[in-house]
This record gives structure tokens, C-alpha cells and sequence, in this order.
């Protein structure tokens, strides 16, 4: 059975309808693909600047505390032993990537798979273009906020198109529940990360592209 889409015009009316290439869609596989490929986002993500000193680090501690023998207590060689107080850190984090490879292969059956999942949740709004936001060269977020609400889109979107207009991402940046972003960089972490995706009949040509 063809899977379509319904198409909206900005004033969230029915504009027709658009199946979908069966070579863009898996349902069959694709759930570690998805799995691996949002771990090695979130990864990617991480600053990995954390950084403790060792005792080598530790300012001070030249000196031998007390002499080797005759005073009953442990030898001690540097008061910046990691069993002192002020000592350095034994096995403490160092500044490190935390990037992990996803195959290209991969990396793509996970989009496939979660675009897919998207479809038949009905969570993909499919719109014939996004208007204009702007109002006398000004980018006006009221606008975009009418605009969801007018497509049934609620708050908590991600706008995907071929090019992503300046004015547009001006307009929902107020938005913390908004992204614009081009179909030609959406990874699957973003794809599922919202409650609705609209995207236009343009962003489905090229992010159809990515997953054929």
C-alpha cells in the first residue's frame, strides 16, 4: 500500500496530497541503526574539557615531608601523594573526545528508519512552502507562532526546508521549542527529537535524496 501525505497551504486547508517514495521508507530494520547513531550524536555533543591534576601537577611537594626511618610514622616521599589532603588525583578525568564513527550505511538506515517511524505516527506535517515571517523587512515570531497554530503543528517543532530563509530563523528564534533547520543537515536525533515536523514539499525532495 502507497504511503501519501496530505498537503497544507498556510492557512492549514488541504492542498492536495504527495506519495511517498517506498525507497525512503524502513520498517523492517533500522532500530540500532537509530540507537548508535543518536548515542554518537549526544557523544559528539559532550565538551570533554573536564581535567584534574595528578600529583605531578600539583604546585608544591618537593620537599620530603619527614626523614625515612626513626620517627614511627609511613613513609611519606611528597606531600602531593594522592592519599593527602591537597594531594593530586590518581585516576581523575582528562580532557578527551567523546566522538564515535557511524558508518555512512548506517548513519543513513537510522535516518530512513526514523523518518519512517515519524510517517506513521502522523507527526510529519507535509506544506506547500513556509510564508514569508516578515512584516516590513522585520521578522515578526507572532507570525510563526500563528502560522503552527494555523497547520495544527502546536509548539514544540521542527521546521525543515531545501534553504532555510533568514527571515524565518530570525522570526523563531524566540521560540524555545522551534528549530529551522535545511533538510540537507537534519541528523536523526533532531528528526525524533520533537513532537511535530513540517516540512516543506521542497525539504522532502532534498532530505529524499539523503534517504534513497
Amino acid at each position: 500500500m502507497a504511503t501519501t501525505l496530505n498537503i497544507k497551504d498556510a492557512k492549514g486547508a488541504d492542498a492536495g496530497s504527495m506519495e511517498i517514495n517506498e525507497a525512503w521508507l524502513e520498517r523492517e530494520k533500522g532500530e540500532q541503526a537509530v540507537k548508535d547513531s543518536v548515542v554518537a550524536f549526544m557523544a559528539g555533543c559532550r565538551a570533554g574539557t573536564a581535567s584534574t591534576k595528578t600529583r605531578g601537577k600539583v604546585e608544591g611537594g618537593g620537599a620530603k615531608p619527614w626523614r625515612q626511618k626513626g620517627n614511627g610514622r609511613a613513609r611519606a616521599g611528597s606531600s602531593r601523594s594522592p592519599v593527602w589532603r591537597g594531594g593530586g588525583i590518581a585516576f581523575g578525568p582528562q580532557p578527551r573526545s567523546y566522538d564515535k564513527k557511524v558508518n555512512k550505511k548506517v548513519e543513513k538506515l537510522a535516518l530512513r528508519r526514523a523518518f519512517t517511524d515519524r510517517i506513521d505516527q502522523n507527526e510529519i506535517i507535509l506544506v506547500d512552502e513556509i510564508p514569508d515571517m516578515c512584516v516590513n523587512e522585520a521578522p515578526k515570531t507572532k507570525n510563526v507562532v500563528a502560522y503552527l497554530e494555523a497547520i495544527g503543528a502546536g509548539q514544540n517543532v521542527l521546521l525543515l526546508d531545501a534553504d532555510v530563509e533568514c527571515c524565518l530563523e530570525l522570526a523563531a528564534r524566540n521560540l524555545g521549542s522551534v528549530m529551522v533547520m535545511s533538510a540537507a543537515s537534519v541528523n536523526p536525533y533532531i528528526l525524533m527529537y520533537f513532537r511535530k515536523v513540517v516540512i516543506t514539499k521542497a525539504g522532502l525532495e532534498v532530505l529524499g535524496k539523503r534517504l534513497g
